[in-house]
């Protein structure tokens, strides 16, 4: 691949995985764009604000994974539902947050259980609400910075959950106050949201309520304009493809991402991925240096490698579709919550063969538990169906998880994982590429520099290890 690609196209196809993330429907973010982009042509914006605005409402959930284990923990609920449900409720009137609450904590258990969760969340209150807008919020608006745009969208992001009123979060801006896109955005989205769940004449209704309260009343009257524009409510409640935004983004400020610039992309969606869970907060980069490292070892030009890299950033984009408390519990998995991580490829898979960007490397991240033997997971692949790629991204992630903190056990020692791998050499893994391994790792675990340097630097800094919690227990990474 050696032309430009159009960066609305990887976005917008990314975006998949941000909707997954919060609960809703695939393509929310791009009927998000849609409605947004056509507030602010009926506004007269100019093309760089409507390109501010246009990478806004398809960014605007990117810190959405970074609040997903505190919600899970204070709802003592799956995330998903929780988030979706939020979309739908009128949170800033005290009655109807109250219901919320008591619909939402602890779902799917006794009674008294999710009374104390409720009385707990009770406790935090705005302050807990507050606290998870601002994580949101404002993660997304530096993963948009990091990604190169501009400060106009990043502050879009940052203020996504303002309300015109000043009752919206975190920060309680209110009017003005509030940049301009940051409103368009914020109408967009709970517009779309009440469009699929439960149609036009609701969306418009909702629109009306909240006018003067969550929304600009000039761009709430916009909107409600639009009551009889039949075949534009059609065209953006099939949207879901990036496709549907063909002419939306002004042609004149329309960006391109050359190939060798895509690894700050798959980058950038790494540290999403890997926000999903305390306990995974660098497993995506950790991964993609050692199947990078051990592609080089094999002969890999340096193509070969980078597409390695890159697979290990993206291979486990399908996980923001698994609830927080499967992910972080601190116990063996049930058999049916074993049946929903198993999904997970498939979602990988899914997601990265509509990103044309990707897609040449969409089977390669999402066999990445498949098993020569065939006992990998989810389709039972065999010896054949796995090429040198699979294979090594397999061993890299096996090696990488198995000497990380999980919730249910500490990290084990690089020898013994070495060791464990050894003995899988040959029936479920690669004996040749477990080879390579052992002469690319060094006793903490790390990548020898010689063969792991990225051809543009390596990727931002991360933060800090959060400290490993439950109890001690080896067990095959799911």
């Amino acid at each position: 691949m050696n032309r430009d690609l159009p960066y609305s196209d990887i976005v917008a196809s990314l975006s998949h995985a941000l909707d997954l993330t919060e609960g809703q429907s695939t393509g929310h973010s791009i009927r998000s764009c849609l409605l947004g982009m056509a507030i602010a042509r009926q506004l007269g914006l100019p093309p760089q604000l409507q390109s501010d605005l246009y990478y806004a409402l398809l960014l605007k959930d990117a810190g959405c994974s970074a609040n997903a284990a505190p919600v899970a923990e204070a709802f003592g609920s799956d995330d998903h539902p929780v988030k979706r449900a939020l979309k739908t409720t009128d949170w800033s009137r005290y009655v109807a947050a109250a219901r919320y609450a008591l619909s939402n904590a602890g779902l799917g258990k006794p009674v008294w259980r999710r009374i104390r969760d409720v009385v707990r969340l009770g406790r935090g209150g705005d302050a807990m609400a507050r606290e998870f807008t601002r994580i949101r919020c404002h993660r997304g608006a530096e993963i948009a910075e990091d990604l190169g745009f501009s400060s106009v969208t990043s502050e879009a992001i940052r203020h996504l959950d303002e309300h015109w009123d000043g009752g919206g979060h975190p920060d309680g801006v209110a009017g003005r106050d509030i940049p301009l896109l940051a409103r368009i955005s914020c109408l967009a989205q709970t517009i779309d949201v009440f469009l699929v769940e439960r149609g036009v004449d609701d969306a418009l209704t909702t629109v009306r309520e909240r006018r003067g309260r969550w929304f600009d009343p000039e761009l709430a009257d916009i909107v409600l304009g639009w009551r009889d524009r039949t075949d534009f409510w059609a065209r953006v409640r099939d949207a879901d493809a990036a496709t549907d935004l063909v002419g939306v983004e002004p042609a004149d400020r329309a960006r391109t991402v050359a190939p060798d610039e895509l690894d700050v992309v798959a980058e950038a969606y790494a540290e999403i991925i890997d926000a999903k869970s305390p306990f995974t907060y660098r497993h995506s980069l950790g991964v993609a240096r050692i199947a990078r490292a051990l592609g080089v070892r094999r002969g890999a030009d340096a193509d070969g490698a980078r597409r390695l890299y890159r697979a290990g950033l993206l291979h486990d984009i399908g996980k923001l579709g698994i609830s927080n408390r499967i992910l972080d519990k601190p116990a063996k998995l049930t058999d049916e919550e074993f049946a929903q991580v198993r999904t997970h490829p498939r979602h990988t898979l899914e997601i990265l063969r509509h990103v044309d960007a990707f897609a040449d490397l969409a089977k390669v991240a999402a066999f990445h538990h498949e098993r020569l033997d065939g006992r990998g997971y989810p389709w039972g692949l065999r010896g054949d169906d796995l090429d040198e790629d699979c294979r090594t991204l397999a061993v890299a992630d096996v090696f990488e998880a198995l000497t990380a903190s999980r919730p249910y056990r500490g990290a084990v020692p690089v020898g013994a994982v070495l060791e464990i791998m050894r003995g899988d050499a040959g029936s479920a893994l690669d004996a040749e590429v477990v080879g390579h391994l052992e002469d690319c790792v060094d006793e903490d675990g790390g990548v020898r520099p010689a063969v792991a340097t990225h051809p543009a630097g390596d990727a931002r800094a991360r933060p800090a290890a959060p400290a490993a919690r439950g109890p001690t227990l080896l067990v095959s990474p799911p």
